[in-house]
């Protein structure tokens, strides 16, 4: 095995490891290479923006008023329940939520697998609700809930 195709050991150094995502076979950069920190979390403050809105909805339709859903329980799961529907819901037809499209980002399949299911969907935005395995990432900049579903967030 050569140097350049060898598995990492633990005191490589960033040099010697390569780009974030080469471990994984993406690019680079252009099309298909991973995603900065900083645009994944934009990407979900707008997606949860959007569940806000919709969410919002509830109290137009009179399921809920307004000072229920500002100030209660039941509005913040109605606002956590929607945006974890559209995501899943998103991200398995089309690669990508609300806000990971308007910034140029998708979710893909490292593994052998073709696309993302809902089940793997699922998994992805339940991990991420807990924002904790989102906070901790791998050395390509992965979060947990990544690393789990056999996934990536990379740019379109």
């Amino acid at each position: 095995m050569t140097a350049s195709n060898r598995p990492p050991q633990s005191g490589d150094s960033e040099q010697s490891r390569g780009y974030p995502g080469r471990m994984l076979g993406l690019p680079e950069s252009g099309s298909g290479s991973l995603a900065g920190l900083g645009r994944r979390l934009l990407a979900l403050l707008v997606d949860w923006f959007i569940a806000y809105g919709l969410a919002s909805l509830t109290v137009t339709f009179g399921v809920m008023t307004g000072r229920q859903f500002l100030y209660g329980q039941a509005g913040a799961a109605v606002v956590l329940a929607t945006w974890l529907v559209l995501g899943v819901l998103a991200v398995r037809l089309f690669q990508f939520t609300p806000g990971q499209f308007a910034l140029g980002l998708r979710v893909t399949s490292v593994d052998e697998r073709l696309n993302v299911g809902v089940g793997r969907a699922l998994v992805r935005g339940v991990l991420i609700a807990f924002a904790v395995p989102a906070l901790f990432v791998d050395v390509d900049g992965r979060g947990i809930q990544d690393r789990v579903t056999g996934t990536a967030v990379v740019l379109r």
